[in-house]
């Protein structure tokens, strides 16, 4: 019998044991730098001439792997054999599907460390931000196994005279999965192993900023005797591999963690036929958000003042349900920016790989880098920088140390790679650029409310609606938020990222995608379909 399922649980890496296993892990990881990793298509490795490369971008001159790179011809392959390999693992058991996932968990949780290196070298995540990353990951393992087992055998249904009745979950087919480089290896794994699980192939497209760790995954899914023709590995251009697979006829359905933009181009080609479809295609999106956190004037100010700190710059701001936008109630509007920016003083920004254990890391790339760097721009039009330094450019385009306002210190931002220093820009109109648009990185909008009615219709008043946070002590103004705040997350007296598999199931409204709620007891059906079975005596 197995155990109940129980989110796993973090280290502390202020202790000798945690710490120096840590080190260890990313020494291992330096040692395996630059090696070449292949496709997987219908079970064999394929290796090809044209290659891409994945860097680190705390140091652009790092490479982490290199990745052979697929192309339209080889899509249609991966996805023509995953059509094949369908009849097949269609028919194997739940509970065997489940254990190979339980399996993959255990590997995982063997290889905690070294997993974590790898993301603190390829998207420059911090040491407790990768290990969480990697901990989610076991979560979905351990959570979507059992999950299946509860799934697969007859579910219940209202008994007939005369006959006998049942209702079963069968799998659709060939997905397509095109996870995020952010959680390269949770939602990676996540949406892969849930698609898996229920008797699904599955082609799986890794981020280009992220493509080894996905292949790590891969290599843990073997590891647990995931059939090799059961998932083909296709990295390559969106623009061709991408839509070759989404749009491919013998594709069932498509699963994307990503922005806005491409999310909806998935969805209008996903809804079109294609000459040979018979079925509708799915299409399971989570797209982005413009998250807040809310503050009213009867909260614990330095509670909350904590909370908008962890969820704006953790992992340099780059998560979905990151706070870029802190909506506060005027009388206590002052006092809240003056401890937000404090404590973002105390914040250290590094290469994650050192052994300095930062708090926030590079973000992913020059292209990243130059966006964010142009919201800044346009922030400070907008508002007044309350915390940030000078834009400047050093040899690979990162911030050097300007001056800083309300101190002159040095800002302490590496000379290269793709570092951002936190910044913090108050005064900002609801209907600002930087109020309404993804950012995905650390720049924090703050906003005045006039009231508790004003500071909701602020928060409700974007595209968006994946997560938010209220901070009050008052019952009935934490009641409104349960009905009147529209978003798939909502977050009382606590910050608005870091959500738990099974614990809080995550998706969101609007233009934040499908509310596909991730992590959920209902989550495996996105990838199922019932067939009503009655058979009359």
């Amino acid at each position: 019998m197995l155990t109940t399922y129980r989110p796993e649980p973090y280290v502390d890496f202020t202790q000798p044991e945690p710490r120096q296993r840590m080190l260890d892990a990313l020494a291992l990881v330096e040692s395996q730098l630059g090696r070449t990793y292949p496709l997987w298509i219908a079970g064999e490795a394929v290796t090809t001439k044209e290659t891409f490369t994945s860097v680190s971008p705390a140091d652009p001159n790092r490479v982490v792997g290199v990745m052979c790179k697929a192309d339209a011809a080889l899509a249609d392959r991966a996805v023509r054999a995953a059509a094949e390999t369908f009849k097949r693992w269609s028919r194997v058991d739940p509970d065997v599907r489940a254990r190979v996932l339980i399996k993959a968990a255990a590997i995982m949780r063997r290889r905690v460390y070294e997993l974590s290196a790898w993301m603190c070298y390829e998207v420059s995540k911090s040491w407790i931000e990768a290990y969480a990353d990697t901990c989610e990951t076991i979560d979905f393992l351990d959570f979507y196994g059992r999950e299946m087992m509860r799934l697969g055998g007859s579910q219940p249904v209202t008994p007939y005279p005369g006959e006998e009745n049942e209702l079963r979950y069968m799998p659709l087919g060939v997905g397509v999965v095109i996870p995020p480089w952010n959680f390269p290896l949770a939602i990676c794994t996540g949406m892969t192993s849930a698609a898996l699980v229920c008797g699904n192939t599955v082609c799986v497209k890794p981020a280009s900023a992220s493509p080894v760790i996905a292949a790590k995954m891969l290599e843990c899914l073997h590891e647990a005797g995931m059939p090799k023709d059961v998932v083909n590995f296709v990295p390559g251009p969106g623009a061709s591999v991408g839509d070759t697979m989404v749009t491919h006829p013998l594709t069932r359905f498509i699963s994307f963690t990503g922005s806005r933009d491409v999310g909806l181009e998935i969805y209008e080609k996903a809804s079109k036929v294609q000459k040979g479809q018979i079925w509708l295609k799915r299409s399971v999106l989570e797209m982005g958000g413009k998250d807040c956190i809310v503050v009213d004037e009867t909260a614990d100010v330095e509670a909350a003042a904590e909370g908008v700190v962890a969820a704006a710059f953790g992992f340099q701001g780059q998560k979905c349900s990151a706070c870029s936008r802190l909506i506060a109630h005027r009388d206590i509007y002052a006092d809240l920016l003056e401890r937000v920016v404090a404590r973002t003083k105390k914040l250290t920004i590094g290469d994650t790989v050192l052994p300095d254990n930062f708090f926030m890391g590079a973000v992913i790339d020059r292209g990243a880098f130059d966006k964010i760097n142009e919201y800044i721009k346009v922030g400070r039009g907008e508002g007044k920088l309350a915390y940030g330094v000078e834009m400047a450019s050093s040899q690979h385009g990162s911030q050097s140390c300007g001056t800083q306002t309300g101190d002159s210190q040095h800002c302490g931002v590496p000379s290269q790679g793709y570092f951002i220093h936190p910044t913090i820009i108050e005064g900002v109109a609801p209907n600002a650029r930087i109020s309404q648009e993804e950012i995905f990185g650390p720049v924090l909008a703050v906003i005045r409310a006039k009231d508790f009615d004003d500071a909701l219709a602020i928060a409700n008043g974007t595209e968006y609606g994946l997560t938010g946070a209220l901070f009050s002590r008052d019952r009935f103004r934490l009641e409104r938020a349960r009905h009147e705040f529209h978003v798939g997350n909502l977050y009382l007296n606590r910050k608005c990222t870091g959500a738990l598999v099974d614990v809080q199931p995550f998706g969101g409204f609007n233009m934040s995608g499908t509310d596909s709620k991730a992590g959920g007891r209902d989550y495996l059906l996105l990838f199922l379909q019932g067939k009503s079975i009655t058979e009359r005596w």
